[in-house]
């Protein structure tokens, strides 16, 4: 039987982690572990942070030159309405809307931009060989 991060790491995405936070305590610091366990390349997202995990961050969306096979939210639907274009511009593949990040507004922008959705916890995919 073949070991689930091995078989992840053969499908290694470029997963941005909008809403990424340096506190390990935290459900965007724990998927960017486990992305990194899991070999996925990550760009974590945060205003003000400079690294998480000992990866650089970027501190806007538009900054980022990458396609982008996934976008996994971990902000409140205040904070992504207010980025929903800059969401849409990135054209990532498909956008995880984990548990308490969904967005009424962000979702009806996604759907007309044809971008793919999920509404789901990326941990439990991760762990669940679903990612």
């Amino acid at each position: 039987m073949s070991n689930p991060d091995e078989t992840h790491k053969k499908n290694a995405q470029t997963v941005v982690v909008l809403g990424a936070s340096d506190r390990p305590d935290r459900y965007s610091n724990k998927a960017v572990r486990m992305l990194m366990r899991f070999g996925h390349r990550i760009i974590p997202v945060h205003p003000r942070l400079d690294a998480i995990e000992d990866i650089p961050v970027v501190h806007a969306l538009d900054a980022i030159r990458n396609h982008v096979d996934t976008l996994t939210l971990y902000l409140g639907p205040n904070r992504s309405a207010t980025l929903a274009d800059a969401i849409v511009a990135l054209k990532p593949d498909r956008v995880i809307l984990n548990p308490g990040t969904e967005s009424p507004e962000l979702e009806a922008r996604l759907e007309s931009s044809g971008i793919a959705m999920i509404k789901a916890c990326t941990l439990v995919m991760l762990q669940s060989c679903q990612f």
